[in-house]
């Protein structure tokens, strides 16, 4: 169920530059934050410098730790389901998955690699 908050109008306004940076819709930032914010409140052993260095490939995923790695995981899918949205990336992908020897799955989620001799 959908509930209504009143933000302040300074932090609303860092909200959108956000939102639009990162390619969100306002409630989507504010959710996306809540998350973080949990996982950060749960944990002792949080950096989310280092979450972000990982999601700029400046370090590795495996370096993080457990928590880290949620926060991590969480923001790489965010990214994945938007890229899904956008109908030129989904034809980018479909291109490159109808290539002989792209791994994929097919219909029933079962790994699959493409026919070299398909092609």
């Amino acid at each position: 169920m959908a509930q209504s908050v009143k933000i302040a109008d300074d932090e609303m306004e860092v909200i959108r530059e956000e939102a639009a940076v990162q390619n969100r819709s306002i409630a989507g930032q504010l959710t996306h934050w809540v998350r973080i914010g949990r996982e950060i409140e749960r944990s002792s052993y949080f950096d989310y410098a280092r979450v972000r260095a990982a999601l700029a490939a400046e370090l590795s995923p495996d370096d993080l730790t457990p928590e880290e790695h949620v926060v991590w995981f969480d923001e790489l899918d965010d990214y994945m389901t938007e890229l899904d949205a956008d109908p030129d990336v989904a034809a980018a992908f479909k291109r490159l998955g109808e290539k002989p020897g792209a791994v994929g799955c097919n219909e029933q989620g079962e790994r699959i690699i493409v026919d070299e001799n398909a092609a």
